[in-house]
């Protein structure tokens, strides 16, 4: 469901998580951006994979935001987001990797948005390179979890409450776990909002632009968890793999 703006209500709180591990080369450039929002009314949630670099040195001299850090061993990402979600206090919270780098506008549009819709999954754009990466819409099937929103990474902010009744970021989908909660919750329901602006710039070491294989493999498996043909996913796959 797609809503239009209402009136404003009430201020809307952000959470921006992060997951780690021996990130320090990419760490400033996001740092940079978080710095730099025209709006630093949020909390930055960093949960960490016992990192053995300097990344919780350079997480642990932010004096200047509002920042949660948590460092333990993990089972991947979506299980670092998982633990980043239940640490923080946001009513909405965005994804952010740490090779990403937000526009200096981002906070503020995306409490605008909020704010005006209540919506449970605010959406956004997001740039990946040259590209600008928008809504491929109406054919989950074909695109995923993109027939709803542009990214999970950076361009979209999700209520923390969805996770009550859609279930945590899967463990069995180390790469494709995003898809699947997105999926289920846009299909069972969850109000989304559409807004044009461009939310910030994804870098390039995101597991699943990593790991083609494995990313290809799994959406495969999340399609059939949520009915599609086997057929059709099946072929889906060859000509992924072919590609």
């Amino acid at each position: 469901m797609i809503l239009t703006e209402k009136k404003k209500k009430k201020r809307a709180t952000i959470s921006i998580i992060t997951a780690t591990f021996n990130a320090e080369e990419h760490l400033p450039r996001l740092i940079k951006s978080l710095r730099s929002q025209t709006d630093r009314d949020f909390e930055w949630v960093v949960t960490d994979g016992a990192s053995n670099d300097a990344t919780l040195e350079i997480l642990n001299t932010i004096t200047d935001l509002n920042i949660v850090i948590s460092s333990q061993p993990d089972f991947g990402i979506y299980d670092a987001l998982n633990r980043a979600i239940q640490h923080s206090s946001g009513e909405y919270y965005i994804v952010a990797g740490a090779d990403d780098f937000f526009e200096s506008d981002a906070i503020a549009n995306f409490r605008h948005a909020a704010e005006a819709s209540d919506a449970d999954i605010i959406v956004a754009n997001a740039k990946y390179g040259e590209r600008r990466m928008k809504i491929r819409s109406g054919l989950a099937w074909l695109y995923g979890h993109i027939a709803f929103i542009a990214s999970h990474t950076l361009a979209t902010a999700f209520k923390k409450d969805l996770h009550q009744k859609y279930g945590d970021y899967s463990r069995k989908f180390p790469i494709a776990a995003d898809q699947l909660f997105v999926m289920k919750a846009c299909e069972g329901g969850a109000k989304r909002y559409e807004s044009d602006f461009i939310a910030g710039e994804i870098g390039f070491g995101g597991v699943s632009t990593v790991d083609l294989l494995g990313n290809a493999t799994e959406v495969f498996r999340v399609q059939l968890m949520l009915g599609r043909s086997r057929v059709v996913q099946s072929i889906l796959l060859l000509l992924r793999l072919l590609k």
